[in-house]
């Protein structure tokens, strides 16, 4: 808009300028010419006295010499023979003698152009009807005098008017464009999650209405949010009910590992949905993404969830391995999204293949990523794309594809992805790749760099 608003003063201005000097110019250098010829005229005319005083041409040989232009040799007196008296030619000639001959028929001042110039031919009337000529040559050099130092300052001027106009509308375009910038940028943070953004209601009316619209509909997003957390606290509230039937009952079923794995699968959901009322509830939504030095213990959880459904595993006489959480394993993920992107995986382990499938959690610590896999010997996943997009599923029965896309945004928060593979057991391998040195998003470079780190770490 800025740079539009330029152009089309530059254009206006430009085309105003010659409009206005083209004529202009020419004028003065008409001026220049008529200036020239006057001052011709005029001394043409001072001469004539002389010529009614005396025709002698010795006499008038000296008048012509002593004036500036005789001596330029641009001066010259033409006096017609009469009776005894012959004609009389003073100074350097110029124009033919038919044309003298013919401004004496004439009687009256012409103007005749010559090699060089310009000749004024004045008439003057002496005795016994005699008609003289005073011819005054005026060179193009006269005639142009000023002219070229009046055009270059009338050019200065329309270089300085159109200078001035583009200064000016440049001046005016930012004060357009800055308010429009300052509601991208707001745009651009409200997209980013910052939902504080607003945009001052400054600049053109235009502008002005769309800030006030913009932040109408900022104030419109986060009412919904709130609400949205709202509505996702009552429901998660409402299962308490039912959770402290279902602990009542599990606490009456005696002792035994069955009993045992029912209490701890109510103790966990208790706590999850606590967890979930909690977060709906808070003023910002949380992130998969932590600062630095803080995250969690990819290790530890890992073989804190394994314990829990390694037994669930034997009862279905699932063969589980676990390798790679001998060490302590830092990721920048909070501890609840681990887990809860952990328990998904494995879920989905449990509720996508039959009983006896083996299953395997393997863990690769490399110097800037981490990558978590989970590989089954299950019937693996016909369309990975559509088990990780976020409410598709992968189309078996009871898969909504939340699951996985949990594990897709854990990942993205940090500059990590997840991808869908083949496994070594035979079914499915889901690779959940971690960047450990700060949470960015990930570009076609940066998914390029993750690939050859992957492949590096899966040969180590």
């Amino acid at each position: 808009m800025r740079w539009a608003l330029v152009k089309v003063c530059l254009a206006v201005t430009t085309m105003v300028v010659v409009a206005f000097a083209v004529p202009l110019g020419l004028v003065i250098k008409e001026m220049a010419r008529d200036r020239a010829i006057s001052d011709a005229e005029r001394q043409a005319a001072a001469f004539a006295p002389m010529l009614t005083i005396t025709t002698d041409e010795d006499r008038l040989a000296g008048a012509v010499a002593s004036t500036d232009l005789g001596e330029k040799k641009r001066m010259a007196v033409h006096v017609p023979a009469a009776g005894d008296r012959s004609s009389v030619e003073v100074g350097h000639q110029r124009v033919s003698d038919q044309i003298i001959s013919n401004s004496r028929s004439y009687a009256r001042t012409s103007i005749m152009k010559v090699e060089g110039g310009s000749a004024l031919l004045h008439v003057v009337g002496l005795k016994y009807n005699r008609v003289a000529v005073v011819e005054v040559f005026v060179p193009d050099e006269e005639v142009g005098k000023g002219v070229t130092m009046a055009w270059l300052v009338l050019a200065g001027v329309g270089v300085g008017l159109v200078i001035g106009s583009v200064a000016v509308a440049d001046r005016l375009g930012g004060r357009m464009v800055q308010p429009a910038q300052r509601l991208v940028g707001a745009a651009g943070e409200l997209g980013e999650g910052k939902l504080g953004a607003r945009v001052p209601e400054e600049g053109p009316k235009e502008l002005r209405l769309a800030a006030v619209a913009f932040n109408s509909m900022a104030d419109q997003v986060v009412q919904l949010l709130a609400n949205e957390r709202e509505l996702a606290a009552d429901l998660s509230h409402r299962l308490r009910t039912p959770l402290t039937v279902l602990r009542l009952n599990a606490a009456s079923l005696g002792d035994g590992p069955a009993a045992e794995q029912t209490r701890a699968a109510v103790h966990q959901l208790e706590r999850e949905v606590d967890t979930i009322i909690r977060t709906a509830r808070e003023a910002k939504p949380q992130t998969a993404a932590v600062g630095p030095g803080a995250g969690c213990d990819a290790a530890e959880v890992i073989r804190e969830r394994m314990d829990f459904w390694s037994a669930l595993a034997e009862d279905e006489g699932r063969k589980v391995r676990v390798a790679g959480v001998e060490r302590p394993v830092r990721i920048p993920v909070a501890r609840p999204d681990l887990v809860a992107a952990l328990d998904a995986l494995l879920g989905n382990v449990f509720r996508h293949t039959p009983e006896g499938t083996a299953f395997a959690v393997d863990v690769h610590n490399g110097d800037d990523a981490v990558i978590v896999l989970v590989s089954d010997a299950g019937p693996g996943i016909a369309d990975p794309t559509a088990a990780i997009t976020r409410g598709a599923g992968s189309g078996k029965e009871g898969s909504t594809g939340l699951g996985l896309d949990i594990v897709r945004r854990m990942a993205e928060a940090t500059g990590g992805d997840v991808r869908i593979g083949h496994s070594v057991l035979g079914g499915a391998e889901i690779r959940v790749w971690i960047q450990v040195g700060g949470a960015r998003v990930p570009g076609r470079a940066h998914r390029g760099k993750a690939r050859k780190r992957r492949f590096a770490l899966r040969r180590a």
